[in-house]
């Protein structure tokens, strides 16, 4: 059931940015480049999304157990670093480049949008080199 729950959360959040427009890099552009061509739907969009992330967190705040998962999955940090400003500049150079996040386009390599699965591929390149180079050592368990 977890992975049926993730497929139908997937579809509809694929679905979302499609109705919103957000599969195009050119809409997002714009809403990023001030100017007599700016176009502010992307600020619904994160609007709404605000919105929803906020509501599902006091609902699921008061249940005791997730519904379809043995046990809630939240960051371990809640601490502000140079590594999470770092990684959120990154990410905010990279989206204002391309016009594309990890969501979009991943939908818009389903349609066969080059430009989408140019970005996939730079992107599993970016966290496998991430993965490689730079990423903390994972704690190994040992079992005695």
């Amino acid at each position: 059931m977890k992975n049926v729950s993730a497929l139908v959360a997937g579809m509809l959040f694929g679905a979302g940015l499609v109705i919103a427009g957000m599969t195009n890099p050119a809409k997002v552009l714009a809403f990023l480049t001030l100017g007599a061509g700016w176009d502010a739907t992307l600020i619904f969009v994160l609007g709404a999304a605000v919105i929803v992330a906020a509501t599902g967190y006091a609902l699921v705040g008061r249940r005791a157990s997730p519904l379809f998962d043995d046990e809630f999955h939240a960051p371990a940090s809640t601490v502000i670093d140079a590594r999470l400003i770092g990684g959120a500049a990154l990410f905010g150079v990279g989206w204002g480049l391309s016009g594309f996040c990890p969501g979009p386009a991943i939908v818009g390599a389903l349609t066969l949008d080059i430009r989408a699965v140019v970005f996939l591929i730079a992107f599993v390149v970016g966290v496998l080199a991430y993965e490689r180079l730079l990423a903390p050592p994972v704690a190994t368990r040992v079992d005695g």
